[in-house]
């Protein structure tokens, strides 16, 4: 009796060229560089990808304080309201982070104040930020 063979996955995820290239479009994120971000998604990388962590690369742009990288996004259909596996959300990250341009942004690009754990409304009261409490409406 012989062993059946392993099969081989062909799957992208598992191809570490692939997988260096990924961690490359989240440096991008991470770094702000906008231009080479936007051609990657430009190209046909998701909008909404995520990490190991489920940080999506609007979340790792908006945490890092790149506005324009986060319009961006948005403008190529990157979801404002993803959260990663830890309920966070890019919304609550700025707003923890004292990223003010990139909560305007988030906030204009339809950012939901009040989704994930915690919520940016929450984060903004915790941090006394009343002109955000304002603009989210939750004085």
């Amino acid at each position: 009796m012989t062993d059946a063979p392993t099969p081989e996955t062909n799957e992208p995820a598992h191809d570490p060229e692939v997988l260096e290239l990924a961690q490359k479009i989240f440096d991008h994120a991470r770094e702000g560089d906008t231009d080479t971000l936007a051609a990657y998604v430009d190209a046909g990388v998701p909008a909404n990808l995520t990490n190991d962590k489920g940080d999506s690369l609007i979340m790792l742009a908006a945490y890092h304080g790149h506005a324009p990288s986060v319009r961006a996004l948005l403008e190529r259909g990157a979801d404002p309201n993803r959260a990663n596996d830890r309920g966070q959300t890019p919304l609550a990250g700025a707003v923890f982070k004292g990223e003010d341009e990139v909560v305007r942004a988030l906030f204009e690009g339809g950012a939901d104040p009040h989704a994930g754990a915690p919520t940016a409304v929450e984060t903004a009261r915790m941090f006394e930020k009343k002109e955000l409490l304002e603009l989210f409406g939750a004085e």
